[in-house]
């Protein structure tokens, strides 16, 4: 993945269920203190994979190192699993106190009670739970008990902490509370974090590297900018929110660029590509700006395009804005730019982008790529 040393390696991982392959992951190493988030659709094998590298799923074969020993063989099971904690999407908490789960993992390992009382305080409060230490585990909102949850899996200083979809059943407000929270430990604490997730913009919060996940296999790792601005083929791009993927034929090169025929526009990208080569262009929304006017001289953008607004979608805190330009084009603008344009389904617009803002696929070099 890096030339960081790794604290956790898997080779020829495979997994079946039902006699059917469920993960085939050729090689990962994942560096210590640094936070990988696999990301991928429903299906696509995270949850699997965690299970897996947590020694939770039988392995059809393959094996897994852990700084350096290889688990089950010169280094027990038993032993491995004690330096690791796991943090599942619904809490799995003992029917007691809120004080006793934190502390559950502590007394397990035949922790001091002075130690234990030092530590659990001590998790409570980075947690924000200091006043439920008394409260049942029965009487928790669902984000006190995943904060329960996540105290009790940091409080035993684990080397490598596991979370499945952690905040996929809370509501925005306290997953924002939490993941915040949750950020903060991890950074203090030097941690490595695998985390499993559907939710690109948790993975580019929490995470140093990103694998993105589909079949079983691991179709790209790297970090968030590279996975984000540079992904390998259609599924990754499509998946870490490449609204506009075009796919055109190279008509004319020239030093650092080249021109591209796309449903008979000509757009302008940077690289190097061979007249008659197919390629497919990836054009983030953020990258494309829109204007009323209609000269090329109000940007310096290389592609300029007369262009007609199709639809206009609320999502948040902006708007998703789909354009005709002869080609379909994705952008996203604020309420207030929406508003200084008086935009609305219908209107003529200019949509520019730079030639540097677009990634290029070659088809060519696809096969080259996977996990």
């Amino acid at each position: 993945m890096n030339s960081e040393k790794s604290i956790l390696e898997a080779n020829n991982l495979q997994v079946k269920r039902g006699g059917v392959p469920v993960l085939n992951i050729s090689y990962l190493g994942i560096p210590e203190g640094k936070v990988l988030c696999f990301i991928g659709p429903n299906g696509a094998g995270k949850s699997s994979l965690l299970l897996a590298l947590s020694c939770l799923l039988k392995l059809f074969r393959g094996e897994i190192i852990f700084r350096g020993k290889r688990v089950g063989s010169n280094y027990t099971i038993f032993d491995y699993r004690r330096n690791l904690s796991m943090v599942f999407q619904e809490p799995l908490l003992f029917d007691t106190t809120v004080f006793e789960n934190v502390a559950a993992g502590l007394r397990i390992r035949g922790v001091k009670q002075d130690e234990v009382k030092r530590v659990v305080e001590e998790y409570l409060e980075r947690f924000g739970i200091c006043h439920l230490a008394n409260r049942s585990a029965r009487r928790l909102s669902g984000g006190e008990a995943q904060r329960t949850s996540l105290a009790r899996a940091f409080a035993i200083r684990p080397e490598i902490i596991f979370l499945d979809e952690p905040f996929s059943s809370l509501d925005p407000p306290t997953r924002e509370s939490l993941m915040g929270d949750l950020e903060l430990i991890l950074r203090a604490t030097k941690t490595t974090g695998i985390m499993a997730t559907h939710d690109q913009m948790e993975a580019l919060r929490l995470s140093d590297q990103i694998a993105v996940m589909n079949e079983g296999k691991i179709i790209q790792i790297g970090s968030p900018t590279e996975v984000m601005n540079h992904p390998v083929n259609e599924f990754v791009a499509s998946f870490v929110g490449t609204e506009t993927i075009l796919t055109g034929k190279v008509i004319k090169r020239d030093t650092g660029t080249f021109s591209v025929s796309v449903a008979g526009r000509d757009i302008e990208a940077v690289g190097d590509a061979s007249p008659g080569e197919s390629v497919i262009l990836c054009i983030r929304p953020e990258n494309v700006t829109i204007s009323t006017g209609s000269s090329k001289e109000i940007t310096s953008a290389r592609n300029v395009f007369s262009s007609v607004v199709k639809r206009i979608i609320p999502s948040g805190t902006f708007y998703k804005v789909e354009l005709d330009c002869g080609f379909p084009l994705v952008t996203y603008v604020t309420n207030n730019a929406r508003e200084d344009l008086s935009m609305h389904e219908g209107m003529d617009v200019t949509a520019s982008f730079k030639a540097t803002a677009i990634h290029v696929i070659r088809k060519k070099l696809l096969s080259s790529s996977g996990d």
